[in-house]
């Protein structure tokens, strides 16, 4: 992003850009952002915002509508460009998509002649393939501290059951026998020790870490990942080793949970016309292939991931298009912080077992249902 923003500043003497670094945990972030539109604060004129938070921030007006007609919108990927709007309207750019993957030891599962696992009961099996001559290894970890990355692996896993958080048309519909199976497939991964006991602490780094020092055959994560594993400057164990496939559900392929993040306008924001121009430059062909080289993030262009020479540099790009297409998203509300915190309450409470799947289930029915109206 810095190289990006010193390409801008080279070119706009008068028109400079500085970024501001908020914490890493999403949910702080959100935070910050709140309050300094709560105070209406021009400290940010560019927000870059979790695709889960359009609709609470333009229904607060806390975001400029932007000129719909002036971004290639048919160019971007649809559910992209869905996250960016608020009742048909364009609040924010895509700048970033994402979907999850399976990241996984190819090196391991050859061994032993496993595939890519497509279900859970794979996951399980393969793992114990493997672990009959390296019994050290974790099967599988995602992301299940207590933050914005548990409500998107809960509802991975409710989603790849069957089931779903809420319905077309909104209505909390998670108390279900198909939301029970996605969790209690994480409930008793954690029992049985297919989930290794520290991964309920892990946000994206701490797994990501795991899996580089070779912890874990099986790690579920956004494409960033990609670049950092690769490494070959000691800093990963697993370089040359993985490969990635889509997300196993319980008796099929699963499904991944929407993610991303969107540049909006803060509407309290200075150079509002600056900031306009500057996310075009940001969301343009050229800043997408430079970012997607150097971080390995996900564009939201289409064009991108069709692209040979791209796609011999990140074979997972094909896996990763599909994942985004296919993806489902978070409960779209204006009180998302709210949602998301019911979610996680619920999910850790289960994976704990503070709580049993049956009566978390039915108190993040009943917590949903008093938030989303």
């Amino acid at each position: 992003m810095q190289k990006l923003v010193d390409e801008w500043n080279a070119s706009h003497a008068n028109e400079q850009v500085r970024i501001i670094e908020l914490p890493e945990s999403a949910d702080a972030q959100r935070q910050q952002m709140v309050q300094n539109a709560q105070v209406k604060s021009d400290a940010y004129t560019i927000l870059n915002l979790d695709v889960v938070w359009t609709a609470e921030f333009a229904a607060n007006r806390w975001v400029a509508e932007l000129p719909a007609d002036q971004f290639p919108l048919d160019k971007f990927l649809a559910p992209a460009v869905k996250t960016a709007q608020y009742r048909d309207k364009l609040y924010a750019a895509p700048v970033y998509s994402d979907g999850g993957m399976l990241y996984y030891r190819k090196d391991l599962l050859d061994a032993v002649g496993a595939q890519p696992p497509k279900t859970w009961a794979e996951v399980i099996s393969s793992c114990q393939a493997v672990r009959a001559s390296q019994p050290q290894i974790g099967c599988y970890a995602g992301q299940f501290e207590k933050y914005e990355g548990l409500t998107v692996n809960f509802d991975e896993a409710v989603h790849s059951a069957g089931g779903e958080v809420v319905d077309a048309s909104g209505k909390p519909v998670v108390d279900s026998p198909e939301a029970k199976a996605g969790l209690d497939a994480l409930v008793q991964g954690f029992q049985q020790g297919i989930i290794p006991a520290k991964a309920i602490t892990y946000k994206e780094e701490e797994g990501r870490r795991a899996f580089q020092a070779g912890e874990l055959l099986y790690h579920r994560q956004w494409p960033y990942q990609w670049n950092l594993a690769s490494k070959t400057d000691g800093s990963s164990q697993v370089a040359g080793k993985f490969a990635v496939a889509p997300l196993p559900g319980l008796n099929g392929p699963g499904s991944s949970t929407l993610g991303g993040h969107n540049f909006a306008i803060s509407a309290f924001g200075k150079n509002k016309a600056t900031a306009l121009d500057f996310i075009k430059f940001f969301t343009s062909e050229a800043a997408q292939r430079s970012n997607l080289l150097a971080t390995s993030q996900a564009p939201t262009l289409s064009s991108l991931y069709e692209d040979a020479e791209l796609i011999k540099q990140f074979p997972y790009l094909p896996t990763l298009k599909e994942s985004i297409l296919s993806a489902k998203p978070r409960p779209q509300a204006v009180q998302y912080g709210d949602v998301t915190t019911a979610i996680q309450e619920a999910a850790y409470a289960a994976l704990t077992g503070t709580k049993t799947s049956d009566v978390a289930l039915k108190d993040l029915q009943a917590k949903l249902q008093e938030l989303i109206k």
